[in-house]
Formats: C-alpha cells, sequence, structure tokens
C-alpha cells in the first residue's frame, strides 16, 4: 500500500471476529480464505511442523496433519476459523493451561507489512515484527503463512463432565486440575443458570456414571458450575488411563451423581462445536447476530466478578453458553501482543450468546448488547485492568 497511503484494510478470515475487528470503515476487506498460498506440508522429525497459507481453516490442517499421525498441540473451540485469524488474537481453548494458547505453538511466520513488505519471521529472524503480529489484531501486519507446531495425535479421548453448586469448590477444583501433576488434557467449564433437566440433555452423548441418582437430580432455578474434562490415550493404554482417571477424579469435590463420561475418537471431540452447529443450522438458528464477550479475568478477582455477574446481572443462560476456565500464565510468551493480568493464574470467560433476530425480549440483540456492556462497566468500577475483546 505504501507508506503515505491513509487507505484502511482488514483481514478477514472466517468471519469470527468480534466487534467488526474484520471491518474496515471506507476501508478494503481482504478476503483471507481466496488466498490461493502454499500447499499445506506436514513436516515429520524430532520437532514435527506444518506449513500452511494464512486463510487455511483449522480444520484442514487437522485432516491433514492426522494423516501422518500428527496434529497441532493447541486448538480453540470451534476449528472452522483461519490460522491467520486466530494467531491475530491468541487462540485458546481447554488445552491452554497445559501447553499455552495458539500463538505460542508457531514457529515461524510470513508477514505482508502495511508498507507492503513481504517479510519472514520468527524467534531469531525479524522477532519485533514476529512477537507483534502474534496477537496483534492485525494491527501490525496481515499473516499470510504460518509455520505450526505438531505432536504425535492420540486415537481416542475420554470426555467427562460434572456439576457443582458451590463456586469456590468449582474453582478450586479447577485450579488443581491446571497444576503441574494434572493428567488431564483439555480442561474447561462452563455455567449454567435456571436451566431445566441438563442432565438429561447430556445423556443423548454421555453415559451417567450413576443413572438413576442423576435422574433424580434438579437444575431448575439455580445456578451450577460444570466442569469439563478430556483425557487422550491410544487403545493400548486404556488399562492405565483407566487408572490415572480414577485417581484424580477421587480427589475432586463435585456432586457424585452429576458425573458423565463418554468416550469419542479424536476428531470428533476436537471438532465437537461444529456439530452443534449442523444443529443449529438446521433450525435457522446459526446466521444470526453473535454479540460475544470474551475476558480475562485474574485469579484473585473471579470470585467477586462470579458473585455480581452470575448472581446480580445474569438471570438464565438461554441465549448462549458461557464458558469458564483458568490458564497458566507461565505457558503464555510474554513478548507477544495479547493483553494478559499480571497474574499466575488468570481465567477466561467467554459469553457466547445468540441473539434472536427482531426479538426485544432479553434474548434479542439490544438487551444482550446492554448486558455486556453492564459487565464491562462492573470489570472498570471493580479494577479488573485490560479487558480482552
Amino acid at each position: 500500500i505504501g507508506g503515505g497511503s491513509e487507505l484502511k484494510v482488514a483481514a478477514r478470515g472466517h468471519g469470527h471476529s468480534l466487534q467488526g475487528q474484520a471491518q474496515a470503515h471506507r476501508g478494503v476487506v481482504i478476503n483471507m480464505e481466496s488466498l490461493q498460498g502454499l500447499k499445506m506440508q506436514v513436516h515429520t522429525g524430532n520437532f514435527p511442523y506444518v506449513d500452511v497459507s494464512g486463510g487455511e481453516l483449522w480444520i484442514n490442517i487437522l485432516r491433514e496433519s492426522l494423516k501422518h499421525g500428527l496434529a497441532p498441540k493447541s486448538w480453540t473451540d470451534y476449528l472452522h476459523l483461519t490460522v491467520g485469524g486466530t494467531l491475530s488474537n491468541a487462540g485458546i481453548s481447554g488445552q491452554a493451561f497445559r501447553h499455552g494458547p495458539q500463538i505460542s505453538n508457531v514457529y515461524q511466520l510470513e508477514v505482508v507489512t502495511g508498507k507492503g513488505e513481504v517479510v519472514n519471521c520468527s524467534e531469531k529472524q525479524n522477532s519485533d515484527l514476529f512477537y507483534s503480529v502474534l496477537g496483534g489484531l492485525g494491527q501490525f501486519g496481515i499473516i499470510t503463512r504460518a509455520r505450526i507446531s505438531l505432536e504425535p495425535a492420540p486415537e481416542m479421548v475420554k470426555w467427562i463432565r460434572m456439576v457443582y453448586t458451590d463456586f469456590a469448590t468449582f474453582t478450586r477444583d479447577q485450579e488443581k486440575l491446571i497444576s503441574g501433576q494434572s493428567t488431564f488434557d483439555y480442561v474447561e467449564g462452563f455455567v449454567i443458570i435456571n436451566r431445566t433437566g441438563l442432565l438429561n440433555n447430556w445423556r443423548s452423548s454421555f453415559n451417567p456414571q450413576d443413572p438413576l441418582q442423576a435422574s433424580q437430580f434438579k437444575s431448575d432455578g439455580r445456578t451450577l458450575f460444570c466442569l469439563e474434562l478430556a483425557k487422550y490415550f491410544n487403545h493400548e493404554d486404556m488399562v492405565l488411563v483407566n487408572q490415572e482417571i480414577k485417581t484424580s477424579l477421587s480427589q475432586l469435590n463435585h456432586i457424585p451423581s452429576t458425573m458423565f463420561i463418554s468416550e469419542v475418537p479424536y476428531m470428533e471431540f476436537l471438532d465437537r462445536v461444529h456439530i452443534s452447529e449442523i444443529k443449529l443450522r438446521s433450525r435457522g438458528l446459526w446466521e444470526v447476530p453473535h454479540p460475544w464477550l470474551n475476558l480475562f479475568i485474574p485469579k484473585s478477582k473471579i470470585h467477586s466478578f462470579a458473585q455480581e455477574v452470575f448472581g446480580n446481572i445474569l438471570t438464565d443462560t438461554s441465549s448462549g453458553p458461557i464458558l469458564i476456565y483458568p490458564v497458566n500464565k507461565s505457558k503464555w510468551d510474554n513478548r507477544t501482543s495479547v493483553v494478559i493480568p499480571e497474574e499466575d493464574v488468570f481465567y477466561l470467560v467467554a459469553f457466547l450468546s445468540s441473539a434472536v433476530p427482531s426479538s426485544t425480549g432479553n434474548d434479542g440483540l439490544e438487551q444482550i448488547l446492554i448486558r455486556n456492556k453492564r459487565i464491562l462497566d462492573y470489570c472498570e468500577i471493580a479494577g479488573l485492568g485490560k479487558i480482552h475483546l
């Protein structure tokens, strides 16, 4: 574009950016998925990696790398997103406590700068640009190619859910699970407020450990906290893995009757949100406004945050899931552009709302945006520091 131009340019991946980040007022929006870059190349060996175009979807990287028995280490919950898009934010899911976000698992980038130069960068080469672009929301350059770290892929996943009524117990167990002794590969959680028949909804995919007790559990009118865990394994390790899981679960303080377990192929677990997407699309509930709000909350403030938000601001969770889980700051490279709390442990809290078109009620766009602003105003008053949008 050249140094003297004032033309605004935005890179658009799969169109899931928050707050219009992939738009440019009176500018140019580049459809990164149309970028016919380098063909995907998987490199095996002691330090395996894959070279991909910035417009490639993570689901395609998974499919290709699995052909070689490999896969990336860190994911987002939804895989139908572009590499350049998630690396421009952070790329975080339940694996981040162990491996860090996706931006901690990339070796090299090709970037187009604001001056129109094509630059290769890494930890050793043009490192200032490399770390600025990672988590830089596209403000320092557009990612056109990336080299992503891979690891041997497991075959199967033990996928476990359980419920808590007490927030302090829930967070204490979550923090225990992300400490160095954790046997699990994925730790997440979500909040359920005033939802009926919660455990019955799980039965289509999960088996209750105690079917009779689970059927008698009542969720109506209550605020519940669900812990979600996953342990990766190969078939030959089944006996050892079952013992490890049993030992770890015995140290938790969930409601015993609410434990549900499923066993699924690795691919099916990672692509779990897409299965929900297909169901929503069939009911015409996917192409609707999604006024999402993603926050990083320091561990020291998570209890007061939960008390205010889950106790006062939110009355139910019918407009979409609310995720809440801790990560370890030590797994995040402090040279990148992402702004995170100063504490060793902080929480991702994500309000993943879907607005009902033309509704003027609590499930309408206007009311959800008002609720989001109330949450942000509270964070400011409570001195929660930088907010990650």
